[in-house]
């Protein structure tokens, strides 16, 4: 589906690929661009004044009633899995995990939080018969049950759901961002920390790592971690599985199985 949207003489717009082909980059006279999104979130204009994603330029609305966004196309590149020690990456998504202004805005706009319970029961309702019998997975279903009495926390903030290293961008002028914000949630930081530093840093380096965040590794931090990857990883398996890409899907059973080493809690 194309963009109807006269920029003016000189520009020209085509996708930008992804998986909800909502994105698009403008291009003027092969040199200037913008990054422009179909139907962004107002969360977006919040991000781009917290300085968390490239600079909101403009928004429009379209005669059939699709809103544009667009941004600056900055000049940079994807941070590597090694990026993710960085110091820059704890400090940005601390600073995500506490925005009393993104929290708002995502209430505003009538996002609720996600409480491990609901999690933990439409992740048992979408389980295949031939899923539920496997037993890495019947193992880690187990975990979380008998872990969630443990797993309520006081504190939610914004989280973004993906922090995949694809995700952050860091600009020519050493600006981190952090993009793709479809999925963003009300919940426990732990959501975000957990698949971070399972699939990235160290467990030795984790305390170092959170000391840059601004919280220590408790035990009860680490508990809540182990939940929150374990209950992602599953529901990775269930896509790879719902998608017939059995290499991968593989892969994550593996992972599943791996995984309960890597953390203290058992």
């Amino acid at each position: 589906m194309e963009i109807s949207l006269d920029l003016g003489e000189g520009w020209e717009v085509f996708p930008a690929g992804g998986a909800t082909g909502e994105a698009y980059i403008a291009q003027y006279e092969g040199q200037n661009k913008l990054f422009l999104k179909r139907n962004s979130s107002p969360f977006l204009a919040v991000l781009s004044a917290e300085g968390i994603v490239p600079k909101l330029i403009w928004t429009k609305r379209m005669e059939n009633g699709d809103v544009i966004t667009a941004q600056h196309w900055l000049k940079g590149r994807e941070l590597k899995p090694i990026d993710m020690t960085d110091k820059a990456v704890a400090i940005l998504l601390s600073k995500i995990h506490n925005s009393k202004e993104l929290l708002n805005m995502l209430q505003r706009i009538g996002k609720k939080q996600l409480q491990p319970l609901q999690l933990l029961e439409d992740l048992k309702q979408i389980l295949e018969k031939s899923l539920s019998t496997e037993k890495e997975i019947c193992n880690s279903i187990q975990f979380l049950e008998q872990n969630l009495p443990y797993i309520n926390h006081e504190y939610l903030g914004v989280c973004h759901c993906d922090v995949n290293h694809n995700n952050w961008l860091m600009s020519d002028e050493q600006e981190l961002y952090l993009i793709d914000w479809d999925g963003a949630m009300i919940a426990d930081p732990a959501l975000d920390l957990g698949p971070l530093l399972y699939w990235y840093i160290p467990k030795n380096s984790w305390s170092d790592w959170l000391h840059n965040y601004g919280l220590e590794l408790t035990a009860n931090l680490e508990r809540r971690m182990k939940w929150y990857v374990v209950y992602q990883t599953i529901s990775a398996i269930v896509w790879y599985k719902n998608r017939n890409e059995n290499h991968e899907y593989e892969q994550w059973i593996d992972q599943l199985g791996n995984m309960f080493s890597a953390f203290s809690i058992s």
